[in-house]
């Protein structure tokens, strides 16, 4: 159990200082930037830390009703941290700023051509969120205790490529990379284990 207080806030802060990223990538490249938040607040019952996690709005244009972390595209000049900030107060309504950021994981690069960039940040006024319904049909608190179930992720084979796909299994849904692989990496930095996602593959509906 991890309770939502300060010493919960500078232990994650520490695992992802500890964190050596992939370094970035020398060469421009063809994926379109995006970043997506771990914003960590109370759980639903207030006696753990919690992820925010969204059901998208089934009007959107693309990955319509699908699970997702906050997050979106960055905008030209905007470094991923500032559009992570940006997305989740157009989102949730949540208004953070750069104190707030715990660190960054690994870029995940996307079948649908992005490379999408996980920002860690304490979203402390957690009262303060209001799903924007243009964007998000639903917001629900994952206790960080879930995650850390051996149970929580599993790992299965597509015909269509030699990598794993990775899911990650929420309630009676079936959760898939990116946004799977992206919580799986969380999970193994807050225990310590620098360990890769950006070989765990995504399922075939997901390329485009």
């Amino acid at each position: 159990m991890r309770a939502f207080d300060d010493a919960t806030r500078r232990n994650i802060a520490e695992a992802c200082a500890a964190f050596a990223r992939l370094p970035e990538m020398a060469e421009p490249s063809a994926l379109k930037r995006a970043a997506v938040v771990l914003a960590l607040t109370e759980s639903s019952d207030r006696d753990d830390t919690a992820f925010l996690l969204t059901k998208r709005a089934s009007s959107l244009r693309s990955h319509r009703g699908q699970w997702a972390l906050p997050g979106g595209r960055c905008d030209a000049g905007e470094t991923p941290v500032e559009a992570a900030l940006r997305e989740l107060d157009e989102e949730l309504a949540l208004k953070l700023s750069a104190a707030d950021v715990l660190g960054t994981l690994d870029d995940y690069p996307t079948r649908s051509g992005y490379l999408i960039t996980p920002v860690v940040v304490w979203a402390a006024d957690s009262a303060a969120i209001r799903p924007n319904p243009d964007e998000v049909a639903s917001v629900h608190r994952i206790a960080l205790d879930t995650i850390e179930r051996d149970e929580a992720f599993d790992f299965t084979a597509i015909p269509e490529s030699a990598r794993r796909v990775i899911r990650f299994h929420h309630q009676m849904s079936l959760i898939h990379a990116p946004t799977a692989a992206l919580i799986y990496q969380f999970r193994e930095v807050l225990a310590g284990r620098h360990t890769r996602v950006t070989d765990l593959e995504q399922p075939v509906f997901a390329w485009k």
